[in-house]
């Protein structure tokens, strides 16, 4: 566990309890290929090298931030949910969270070790903010949560810190609203930081960016808008909050609207309630991969 600094012994030295805290949010594609490539050590090959070579400088940030948890918001992709039942909110409790099966066998990576403690907090005290959460105590997680954390981590033989899953539908509409996720990362990080423990939490908003997987547009990359929408998310995240489900579909292709996630972990930020701005620690943008738009952002808490 990391010890406190700076205004973390200021508040020791008043009294103050411990208190866990959002230093970070990251946000990243999750493209299964990208998982394939890892497992099949295709990484150095011409055409992933570049898209890799984009988080080196995360991998060596991650391992000097060393957080406790990572709250990380994804979509399931027809593994832990179906048209059977469909979650717009689904909170992973559980202590264990085992790499699914999604028809080829599982990833070879390790088990995710879950957070019961911190997530049964969060879920009391959001859903009392009057947001509707599933509650799931057991559940697989697939690549939309097992890609972002080898992408951050690396290959090794257990995940450097615990995850919380969340899982957001953005598969099957309806889904929610860029201002319903924004509204609910600030309930988040209102969560975390009343939990009555001495921990460093990151908040992962996952997903996108403009892709299309059917279809006549099937293969849409849309470069400019990709572009345009991170800068309005890191400058101006409340009104990037406001743009329509109508134009993600239409600027970013059917699956595009994935993005509406990372609103989760930018709502979390404590400019939103008045902080000062976040430090981007990194910023990157590539394609293709696998017909997709891959984009990746660090913003660190001031």
């Amino acid at each position: 566990m990391r010890r406190p600094t700076g205004s973390r012994k200021a508040l020791k030295r008043k009294g103050a309890a411990d208190m866990a805290r959002i230093t970070a949010s990251v946000y990243t594609s999750h493209v299964p290929a990208i998982g394939a490539a890892i497992d099949q050590g295709k990484t150095a090959d011409p055409y992933w090298q570049p898209l890799f070579r984009g988080y080196d400088y995360s991998r060596q940030w991650l391992a000097e931030q060393k957080p406790d948890v990572v709250f990380l918001v994804y979509n399931d992709h027809a593994t832990a949910f179906s048209l059977d039942f469909i979650p717009t909110f689904a909170l992973g409790t559980a202590a264990r969270f085992n790499p699914a099966d999604e028809g080829w066998g599982p990833r070879p990576v390790p088990p995710v070790i879950g957070h019961p403690e911190l997530a049964a907090h969060i879920a009391q005290s959001v859903i009392q903010d009057d947001f509707d959460l599933t509650i799931v105590n057991r559940m697989d997680v697939d690549h939309g949560l097992t890609v972002p954390l080898s992408l951050m981590c690396g290959q090794s033989e257990a995940w450097p810190c615990k995850v919380i899953p969340f899982a957001v539908n953005v598969v099957q509409y309806p889904v929610p609203s860029g201002r319903r996720c924004f509204q609910l990362g600030q309930a988040i990080r209102k969560a975390v930081e009343s939990f009555d423990a001495d921990l460093n939490v990151q908040i992962w908003g996952t997903g996108g960016m403009s892709h299309q997987l059917q279809g006549p547009r099937a293969g849409l990359i849309n470069r400019e808008w990709d572009k345009a929408w991170l800068d309005q998310l890191i400058a101006d995240p409340r009104a990037c909050s406001e743009v329509p489900h109508i134009d993600y579909v239409r600027e970013a292709g059917s699956e595009g609207i994935e993005l509406v996630m990372w609103l989760i972990a930018r709502g979390a930020m404590a400019d939103v309630q008045g902080g000062a701005k976040p430090q981007v620690k990194h910023r990157f943008y590539h394609v293709p991969a696998s017909n997709t738009a891959v984009g990746h952002l660090i913003l660190e808490n001031a």
